[in-house]
């Protein structure tokens, strides 16, 4: 989940991506720039919408705008997050927000109807797993870890967060009693895993639904940044690992207990997705070449994304122009740039990342 923007931008000596690029002396100047209008947009969003939450509901935003990479072409995701006793004037908020997000001349959310309306905790919360854990569910639940930010106050956002993974963390047996050799969160991993295989197969499902309308699009987002939600997830529940010393680890899983555990995996989680990866590759020097690629890749694509004429392109090209269109294949080489610089890393049995996923991400 996204924290402070502010305190996580790129220009900002508490950004890990702006230590990471100073060490190896390049530039990202379109990330940069994207993270200067979201810097711009939330505050416009929050002066908004002020006085339209309160202790028990939080204005939560979700997409490019959490992930600090907000660009012109970017639609606001939002929800108005309830965690308290259930009010008849819920839905008349929720649709003030929704005019003052359109007065802002603001995109609507998207066309799946999980964004734009209410949610409430109770589900969020206790539905994790069986039938009545809906795709929206699931949604909604992982993305509020990894992929969110408050737009006004943060009492409700900040207590559901707390109580999601404090139901991952404390109901995991293997993580607590089990005998293999690190402290990985399963039941936690197993959820963001299921998610990123979800959001594949609805990529199929919509190219049905829809008769292959905005395919392009939402190929290369799935293949760019919907992967680095996944990434994020899994750096998250290996931070234990990768984070941690023995001597802390061992005090936290022998002795300091579930809120020690839930307040470092929380302090993880409240940072974009690519703060998340830029600082677990900060302490891999040795991976920096494909850190290197890795980032370059999703510069060029949110460059993509901000150059109005090609996001359009990407979204309207015809499902049987895929092959020949210039724009789709300029933003394709981009994907297979940054799949490559993921499976670097991630794919690499000579460092500690590589072989957490391999063990851990994959089976």
């Amino acid at each position: 989940m996204s924290g402070d923007i502010a305190s996580t931008s790129l220009g900002s000596t508490n950004s890990s991506l702006a230590q990471l690029a100073q060490r190896l002396g390049v530039q990202w100047t379109q990330l940069a720039a994207a993270s200067a209008r979201t810097k711009q947009k939330k505050s416009e969003l929050s002066r908004a919408l002020a006085g339209l939450d309160s202790a028990d509901t939080s204005i939560v935003a979700f997409g490019s705008l959490a992930r600090n990479e907000f660009t012109r072409g970017s639609d606001i995701d939002w929800t108005l997050l309830i965690d308290g006793q259930a009010a008849s004037e819920h839905l008349a908020i929720a649709n003030k927000i929704r005019e003052e997000i359109a007065k802002l001349e603001e995109k609507e959310p998207g066309g799946e109807g999980i964004f734009g309306k209410l949610s409430f905790s109770h589900d969020i919360i206790h539905q994790i797993g069986g039938q009545d854990d809906t795709n929206a569910n699931t949604t909604q639940r992982i993305l509020l870890l990894l992929e969110s930010c408050v737009l006004g106050k943060p009492d409700a956002h900040d207590r559901v967060i707390g109580n999601i993974l404090g139901r991952y963390l404390t109901e995991d047996r293997g993580l607590w009693y089990g005998s293999g050799p690190h402290k990985i969160p399963r039941f936690l991993l197993n959820d963001i895993a299921r998610y990123w295989r979800t959001m594949a197969v609805d990529l199929a499902y919509k190219q049905r639904t829809r008769g292959g309308i905005g395919f392009g699009l939402r190929t290369i987002k799935l293949r760019i940044s919907r992967k680095l939600i996944y990434i994020a997830g899994l750096l998250s529940c290996f931070s234990y690992e990768v984070d941690l010393d023995p001597a802390r680890r061992r005090a936290i899983f022998n002795g300091d207990g579930s809120l020690a555990a839930l307040a470092h995996l929380k302090n993880v989680m409240m940072r974009p997705p690519l703060e998340i990866t830029a600082a677990a590759l900060l302490l891999f020097p040795e991976l920096d070449a494909h850190s290197a690629k890795l980032f370059s890749a999703y510069d060029e694509f949110v460059g993509l994304l901000a150059d109005d004429e090609k996001r359009d392109r990407l979204n309207t090209i015809p499902y049987d122009d895929l092959r020949t269109d210039p724009t789709f294949k300029e933003a394709q080489q981009i994907s297979y740039r940054f799949r490559d610089a993921v499976s670097g890393i991630f794919l690499n049995q000579d460092n500690l990342l590589g072989q957490l996923t391999i063990e851990y991400g994959v089976f």
